[in-house]
């Protein structure tokens, strides 16, 4: 038994966090290969490593995949110190390199020297598709910064290699990420570039992107709907997100033939940057104007929405309690109680399907399964309930206010 505990403890030394093994880099200059300072780790690596996200067989372990800026042309590299068939040779290690080409692309290359030639060879390296929108962002470092972004579906020569090389960054930060089939002509891609200087020339950095897939809608409507989204770590906390879906959301707004714009399984962190944007949009509509806003959710609210930023209900409606918290005195009871019990009636609408539901079972089940389904649909637990994702609400929508006013 000690004997196999101590052979336990020797093999668990090849044990490697994947999330912290795996290094990522966006490089621009040559010197950036060696730099610590531009590297950056995964969030996710369970869908190569498994739920532990742990790689076995090694110690040191050390799996860099280094992108060029723009084109994306990519260095795979594996280091470690040791590895566990110099001290058991009857024990295999993963297979680290044919786990990383499951959904890294066929190009890339092993050798620092070739990466490093390849680096220059972006300094040809342009955006694809159409430009959408320039913005400029403010860097303590460097100043203005100026960015871009793009339009483009797969038509675009060499963009369908580069997409393949973008998506697998999507592995590392989507908790449930899946690869798209992009010949599909209905996927619209996004993408987000910064534009810098090398050696006297303009170039381009890969910042994110979004893919948008156009479904139909009877009779002759379509319903882009978000599918991925995803703003580069290094360029995180900046803003790009809201240009992106900004940029986005106007240019389906000026097609006649679009119905609304919907995402498919969004994060909390998506629809909460769905509701600033929207937010920002709709604020300047006359039917969300202050002075309408304590009359209630109204259908010309949904309509304007509806008709001038292809915004659907649902959508309306939070977009209506945000700007009607902002114009609120919650300091006043009777206003922030009006307030509060308007937020509460939408929030109600699953609890009074619960109430729905328990009459159709009182016909139909058995007293003893009915005591049962009542207990999970207490009256008091609902109020709770209620309560705690009323504050919540209230809490995301203060942080909208706030940024909102932080922009003005």
């Amino acid at each position: 038994m000690a004997a196999i505990n101590t052979m336990e403890k020797k093999l668990a030394e090849y044990k490697c966090d994947t999330n912290e093994a795996v290094s990522l880099k966006l490089v621009r200059f040559p010197e950036d290969v060696d730099d610590d300072g531009t590297t950056f780790h995964p969030e996710y690596s369970h869908q190569l490593f498994g739920d532990d996200e742990v790689a076995f067989g090694y110690k040191g372990l050390q799996i860099q995949l280094f992108y060029s800026a723009g084109n994306l042309s990519t260095l795979f590299k594996v280091k470690y110190s040791s590895k566990v068939t110099e001290v058991f040779d009857c024990v295999e290690p993963d297979d680290i390199e044919g786990k990383i080409r499951e959904i890294v692309p066929a190009g890339f290359t092993c050798n620092t020297d070739d990466f490093i030639s390849l680096l220059e060879k972006d300094a040809n390296f342009k955006p694809f598709g159409t430009l959408l929108h320039t913005y400029t962002v403010h860097n303590e470092e460097a100043g203005e910064l100026t960015y871009q972004i793009h339009k483009a579906d797969i038509t675009c020569p060499g963009f369908q290699e580069y997409h393949e090389r973008l998506q697998t960054f999507l592995m590392w930060f989507i908790e449930t990420a899946s690869f798209i089939d992009a010949d599909d002509d209905r996927w619209d891609f996004f993408l987000v570039f910064e534009k810098y200087n090398k050696d006297g020339e303009t170039l381009y950095a890969t910042v994110g992107y979004m893919t948008v897939y156009n479904y139909y809608v009877y009779p002759d409507k379509t319903r882009p709907r978000v599918s991925q989204m995803l703003i580069l770590p290094p360029f995180q906390g900046e803003g790009h997100g809201a240009q992106l879906l900004e940029a986005v959301h106007r240019f389906y707004c000026s097609l006649p033939k679009v119905q609304d714009i919907t995402a498919e399984d969004p994060s909390e962190n998506y629809v909460k940057l769905r509701d600033y944007v929207l937010v920002k949009l709709c604020q300047g509509l006359p039917s969300f104007a202050a002075d309408k806003l304590h009359l209630g959710f109204s259908a010309d609210m949904v309509k304007e929405a509806q008709n001038k930023l292809k915004i659907n209900k649902k959508h309306a409606r939070r977009v209506y309690e945000i700007l009607r918290l902002r114009a609120t005195d919650m300091s006043d009871e009777d206003k922030a109680r009006e307030y509060r019990l308007e937020v509460k009636k939408r929030l109600f609408g699953p609890y009074r399907k619960n109430q729905r539901e328990l009459a159709k079972m009182r016909k139909c089940l058995r007293p003893e399964e009915l005591v049962s389904h009542m207990g999970q649909m207490d009256t008091q637990t609902q109020h709770e309930e209620l309560e705690k994702s009323y504050q919540v609400v209230v809490e995301d929508y203060r942080r909208i206010i706030e940024r909102l006013a932080s922009q003005a």
